[in-house]
């Protein structure tokens, strides 16, 4: 056989094996994707599928980046790991990038990384050097999305401990999600993720999103009881549901008048895909903390809490800690993908791109409702189209990936390189699809 060639039966092996050996925490579908090169996929058999959920997300240069594989290979034949005891290469750089982001900085931003891709030291750390009135944002590297969101809670309730009002209750949103830790489905308001694993982690309230007066009695009820509202700007897993600019600016409000804060889960709806380098500023409410993972290294595992100076420095050494957060090679992914992301003005491109995508959505037969912002679009369907799952296989047997939430709604994730050619395929297979 030769060295590239596929084994014919390799998706049924990998079946096989995994039915004996593998935890059946996932309903797969029967594909076995083996290859990808930007919005493309290529299975076992060869045959090729356009990609419209992005790993959930995740692969935010799409597949195959070349920008993304150059820094790996590079820093593979360096160095894979050390420990967080000891100074590594760029992490100060892309945490300084990611305080510009997240002043939406986007011009110095830029500037930044055109010195990092460059491997400019000297004007990487001169950019990176904060101006006198520039708000400092400092970043804790985890793994994934559940432990940024950990973080951002831990991150706090210690603040509230040494800093602020004293309180430990966390506001979170019905319908949100933020992880599938014990902490993190405690904070996620949905029955059917909680009720087998309680009991859980106190310390959470729920609340309706978008419902201010609910939000305003929560507050009169626990006043400085709460230390943090944390929400989504844009849920995801509930079917893609922004929040309104009244809720998130009351959100913000009603937190610093109790002396809490406001923790922005941008895990899903950060990194550009909204339009903007996140989702809060789309808004214009400025959350104190927020928390990242999915899109920020395009495919390598990389998770971080971004908060503000004043709120980041209640952390002391010994307070929290990751073997793995911040690893070399997170560190080079994530500083190749945020600087393609920066120079290639892609949140300009998921906004252009996610309305035409959005309008075409809304022509499809059976489409009754589009939502989302930039490229993270979700659309319910009526009852004649059947239930969306089934809709996802059909889409999936015609050579396209998308994603169902529940039984009436599809999600659309795609890389942030998307073309509207693109969408105008998809859309193609989805007409055929929902005739």
């Amino acid at each position: 056989m030769a060295p590239n060639e596929r084994h014919p039966m390799s998706l049924a092996t990998q079946q096989s094996l995994e039915s004996h050996y593998v935890m059946h925490t996932f309903g797969r579908s029967p594909v076995e994707f083996v290859e990808g090169h930007g919005m493309k996929l290529t299975g076992d058999d060869g045959r090729e599928y356009l990609d419209f959920l992005a790993g959930i997300g995740v692969c935010s240069l799409g597949h195959g980046n070349a920008a993304v594989l150059s820094a790996l290979e590079a820093q593979t034949k360096k160095l894979m790991h050390v420990s967080n005891y000891f100074y590594i290469e760029q992490r100060g750089q892309v945490a300084a990038l990611l305080s510009k982001l997240a002043n939406d900085d986007v011009d110095g931003a830029c500037v930044l990384a055109d010195a990092i891709a460059a491997g400019d030291e000297t004007t990487a750390a001169a950019l990176g050097a904060p101006a006198a009135d520039e708000q400092v944002w400092e970043t804790f590297f985890a793994n994934s999305g559940a432990e940024a969101n950990e973080g951002s809670m831990k991150l706090a309730r210690l603040y509230a401990k040494r800093a602020g009002n004293g309180g430990n209750t966390i506001v979170c949103m019905r319908g949100g999600f933020h992880g599938r830790t014990l902490e993190t489905i405690a904070a996620t308001m949905q029955d059917w993720l909680q009720d087998s694993f309680r009991p859980l982690p106190g310390g959470f309230v729920a609340c309706t999103p978008n419902d201010v007066d609910e939000l305003r009695a929560i507050f009169k009820q626990l006043g400085s009881e709460v230390c943090a509202v944390m929400l989504e700007p844009i849920q995801g897993e509930s079917g893609v549901h922004p929040m309104t600019e009244e809720f998130m600016a009351a959100a913000r409000d009603l937190a610093h008048e109790v002396g809490a804060v406001l923790i922005a889960d941008e895990v899903q709806c950060g990194i550009f895909r909204s339009g903007k380098p996140f989702a809060f500023q789309t808004y214009g409410v400025e959350p104190d903390i927020m928390s990242l993972a999915k899109g920020i290294a395009d495919g390598v595992p990389m998770g971080a809490v971004v908060a503000k100076k004043e709120i980041a420095d209640v952390f002391k050494p010994g307070d929290h800690g990751s073997t793995f957060g911040g690893s070399c090679l997170a560190v080079a992914a994530c500083a190749a993908t945020l600087s393609a992301l920066v120079r290639g003005d892609y949140a300009e491109h998921a906004a252009k791109v996610g309305a035409y995508m959005e309008q075409a959505l809304a022509k499809l037969p059976h489409v009754v409702e589009v939502r989302g912002r930039g490229l993270m679009l979700g659309c319910d369907l009526d009852d004649t189209a059947g239930d969306a799952h089934d809709v996802v296989a059909r889409a999936l047997g015609a050579g396209a990936v998308i994603n169902a939430t529940g039984a009436h709604t599809l999600r659309f994730l795609p890389p942030l390189v998307c073309e509207e050619a693109d969408v105008d395929n998809l859309i193609e297979i989805l007409s055929d699809v929902l005739a």
